[in-house]
């Protein structure tokens, strides 16, 4: 009897299937082929998503990596043009804006401008200087003004600046250059006696001019200004100022941008201080002391506020003035750079950046950036004695030794940043102490950025903590609620209206919160406070009175009635705002708070975490809220049937149950807070500074990526700095849920017995 299969078989009273039935082996080779391809549709998703975040995170690495990147100077070739061999030493070398003339001024008075390309000679010119005087010193104003003055062996002083015009020819773009003289070609007096001048000083005060010389020890100065008359025309006028001699022969002079100081240096290391508003001597310094050194080059910053004093150790020290609470004015040495063990000879400032460039006796290079405290460049240069020069742009630098020059690209994008500016505090420029600071533009030509992410990380952590000691007790409270206490009816439709207020935009939150909450706010701030008190005690009376009236039809509905009269308390506690403010604050809570120093401005942090913790709440509330109502019901209703009370139960079986679920809730509701953009950029007043003052703003990385990437320019260091910023707020989020998922996975093998 041949065998035949059957898909069943009756044996007494069951079935038996054959599962080799043609019909279910194609059942299950297709449920087998959906599940394969759904298993590699997750899988390419989740891949795809970790590929799109590492390329993410790439993308931003090859942004930020070049901000980390030190200089790199390429040796050009030497060039020996015919005119270059027979010149006296080099008092001065500088190059132009476009990097296409170098301009030269020899000890005899001799100028030439020439062609950085080739060594061509374009223009030769003299200082009008009287037979037999030569030139004794060669200062320049402040590093980015083409403004020079030469101080003469017959106790003069020479005015002059090198000038450039671009014309645009059929041929192309062309720069010619010519000598001016600004304040006239005729030198100014100084010394009356005739006395070699051995060191000069000039500032330009809004349309004045201000010349300090020194012959020996004795100092002489002249105050130029412009007037003009119908007959004369233009003319300047001298006024003389008179200065206290040094106490020894001056070998450097300088005067603060804004001429209210002189510097004078004389000596082995002595500065003295000299207020030139009422000439007297303040104090005086020895710049090296302790130590044998002696200052062997002197030199001043972009700005002119700072100070650079070279030494024979090797070293160059930064020196500026420090005012301090009572107006009193000190010299503060503020940061040291070494660069090698010869003497310094040369100091080199740049004309836009706080950087410099240091030149020894042995030749060694080296460049740096003064407020970064930064060594961007340590570089031998293949000759001795020579003279240096930074092109405008600090793309260039040109040497010129033994009859030759050569002119050696230098590419240095990025100085201003190191970890210690981004971290830490740092001392800048008129500043009383070092602070941290985040200003990255200004109207002003000499202003320098200062780039500290320290206040913004802090204001970042700042909003989301406030928000989250908002949202957090109510989400998780109304989460326990809803999913143990409440009807199921009415939890149906309660949960999908909460979660509908995730939907909300933020850009209306931020509005409501910076035009409406904020001013409401600074008017009822007693009220406010009031209500941190009184509606927990009202909820506990409330619920008491619920608990001892007979309201059994109630059960599971009591929100229905707590919560309009919750709202009624609350509405009544801010009506008496005004007469808590008058009763216990003079009547004005906000002058009560600055009599203690503690300020207060309408957009702060209290508002941005009201507003913010609105937006989290939705969040929270729906995972924490899945979580609880994921507990299996024979667990709470076992304990229930032991003898446990509801709120035993809640503490002791729901809470620990869920903890891995409510964890990663606050989690993902603090991620969305370090994340939150447009509620902190309207309602925080975009402030940033590092205070745990409630009632004044702040500003956020994310917030500041939003402000000021549209102002900044493509591929500048505050356009890669913003790109830093969202790749640190990226790795905090992604810290934050790694250390969720962390935590998580330990709460949920502690409780796995539950």
């Amino acid at each position: 009897m041949p065998k035949t299969r059957k898909r069943a078989k009756v044996m007494g009273d069951k079935s038996v299937i054959d599962w080799q039935a043609p019909a279910l082996t194609r059942r299950r080779i297709w449920r087998s082929g959906l599940n394969g391809l759904l298993r590699a549709q997750v899988l390419f998703g989740g891949l795809s998503v970790l590929f799109a975040i590492a390329l993410m995170m790439v993308y931003l690495g090859y942004i930020v990596w070049p901000l980390f990147q030190g200089a790199r100077l390429t040796l050009a070739d030497w060039q020996s043009p015919a005119w270059l061999k027979d010149q006296a030493p080099a008092w001065l070398l500088a190059v132009e804006e476009q990097n296409q003339l170098g301009f030269r001024l020899g000890e005899k008075g001799e100028v030439v401008f020439f062609a950085l390309d080739n060594g061509r000679e374009l223009l030769r010119e003299h200082l009008p200087l009287p037979e037999g005087v030569h030139i004794k010193a060669l200062v320049r104003a402040l590093p980015e003004q083409d403004l020079y003055a030469a101080a003469l062996s017959d106790g003069s002083a020479l005015v002059f600046a090198p000038r450039y015009q671009t014309r645009f020819q059929a041929q192309g773009k062309s720069v010619q250059p010519s000598l001016g003289f600004p304040y006239g070609n005729t030198a100014f007096v100084l010394d009356k006696q005739g006395r070699a001048l051995n060191a000069l000083a000039l500032s330009e005060q809004r349309g004045r001019l201000l010349l300090i010389a020194a012959s020996g020890q004795q100092l002489n100065g002249l105050w130029l200004r412009r007037e003009s008359s119908l007959l004369a025309g233009d003319h300047w006028t001298a006024e003389p100022l008179d200065l206290p001699a040094a106490a020894s022969a001056v070998t450097y002079l300088d005067i603060d941008p804004r001429g209210r100081f002189a510097y004078v240096q004389s000596g082995k290391d002595r500065l003295e201080l000299l207020d030139l508003r009422k000439p007297r001597l303040i104090s005086q310094y020895h710049l090296l002391a302790g130590s044998d050194l002696k200052v062997t080059a002197s030199g001043k910053l972009n700005g002119g506020v700072s100070l650079l004093i070279g030494d024979s150790g090797g070293a160059v020290t930064q020196w500026f003035a420090v005012a301090d609470k009572d107006g009193h004015v000190q010299l503060k040495s503020i940061r040291r750079f070494q660069l090698a063990d010869s003497a310094i000879v040369q100091i080199e400032p740049e004309a836009r950046r706080k950087g410099f460039a240091a030149l020894d006796a042995a030749g060694n290079l080296g460049l740096f950036h003064s407020t970064a405290e930064r060594r961007l460049l340590d570089q031998h240069l293949p000759t001795d004695h020579g003279k240096i020069a930074l092109s405008p742009q600090a793309d260039r630098l040109l040497v010129e030794a033994g009859g030759a020059f050569a002119v050696h690209p230098l590419h240095n994008p990025h100085p201003e940043l190191s970890w210690q500016a981004l971290w830490s505090k740092v001392w800048y420029e008129n500043y009383a102490e070092p602070e941290y600071i985040w200003q990255s533009s200004a109207s002003t030509v000499d202003f320098e950025a200062k780039l500290s992410l320290a206040p913004l990380t802090f204001g970042t952590l700042k909003a989301a903590l406030v928000a989250m000691l908002f949202a957090a007790p109510l989400a998780i409270a109304a989460a326990v609620y809803s999913a143990y206490f409440m009807a199921p009816a009415l939890r149906r439709k309660v949960k999908p209206v909460i979660e509908l207020m995730e939907a909300l935009p933020t850009v209306i939150l931020g509005f409501f919160a910076a035009l409406i909450l904020a001013p409401y706010v600074e008017d009822h701030l007693p009220g406010l406070f009031s209500l941190f008190l009184i509606l927990p005690l009202g909820t506990l009376a409330l619920a008491f009175c619920c608990r001892h009236l007979p309201l059994s039809r109630l059960d599971g509905y009591e929100s229905l009635l707590l919560i309009p009269l919750l709202l009624l308390l609350g509405w009544a506690t801010l009506q008496l705002s005004p007469l808590l403010e008058a009763a216990l604050f003079n009547g004005d809570m906000r002058l009560w708070l600055s009599a203690r120093g503690i300020g207060y401005e309408q957009r702060n942090a209290l508002v941005v975490g009201l507003a913010m913790g609105f937006a989290v709440i939705p969040n929270i509330y729906s995972l924490a809220e899945d979580a609880l109502a994921g507990v299996p019901k024979s667990l709470t209703q076992g304990s229930l049937a032991l003898g446990a009370t509801l709120w035993q139960t809640l503490l002791h079986v729901l809470l620990p149950a869920a903890g891995a679920g409510i964890f990663s809730a606050l989690m993902i509701g603090f991620g969305r807070a370090v994340g939150e953009t447009m509620i902190v950029l309207m309602a925080s007043g975009n402030t940033p500074l590092i205070n745990g003052n409630l009632f004044e703003g702040m500003r956020t990385l994310a917030a500041n990526v939003a402000v000021e990437m549209p102002e900044a320019a493509v591929d500048s260091t505050h356009y890669r700095l913003l790109f830093l910023s969202a790749l640190l707020l990226l790795l905090l989020c992604f810290v934050m849920n790694s250390l969720a998922e962390w935590v998580r996975q330990r709460l949920r093998r502690r409780y796995a017995a539950l």
